[in-house]
């Protein structure tokens, strides 16, 4: 495992992220007009610190992440515990995937806020995963910084 940050290799990824940090989310925290969030993951390979805008999906506090479009879930689920860095704070989370009754209730959820996904689904031809991103902790910016570092080796 090597712990580096390892920025995205598709261009817009890789700047809508430095936009979102560098401003707290005000330039680069919007997808299509849709707000986002920035996870933080580890690579289950390469063990490098992964960050991706997803759509800021939520029900109660924890956050959905959907794995669709080029989003795979292979990262959270080798490696469970991440980061959430929405506007200026910091959320530890906790991902677990979810099946039946409890994913039908969260894509009423994610569908109500993005319309986009039921089409995506309808044409996907793929089962859609949806992982819940239990809060385990949570920091404000200045206080995220220091602990992110120390727990990705920064």
């Amino acid at each position: 495992m090597t712990n580096e940050y390892r920025p995205s290799s598709s261009d817009r990824v890789r700047d809508q992220v430095a936009r979102y940090e560098a401003t707290d989310g005000v330039e680069g925290g919007e997808l299509n007009g849709l707000p986002v969030v920035i996870l933080t993951t580890q690579g289950a390979v390469s063990g490098a610190v992964r960050k991706t805008p997803i759509m800021r999906v939520t029900d109660g506090t924890a956050y959905l992440a959907i794995a669709s479009y080029a989003g795979s879930p292979h990262n959270l689920l080798a490696s469970p515990e991440a980061e959430i860095r929405d506007r200026n704070r910091t959320v530890a989370v906790c991902a677990r995937e979810v099946h039946g009754a409890e994913k039908d209730r969260l894509w009423a959820i994610a569908d109500a806020g993005n319309p986009v996904y039921a089409d995506y689904r309808a044409r996907a031809g793929r089962d859609i995963p949806i992982l819940v991103l239990d809060r385990i902790g949570m920091r404000d910016r200045g206080n995220a910084d220091s602990h992110h570092r120390q727990e990705f080796g920064l």
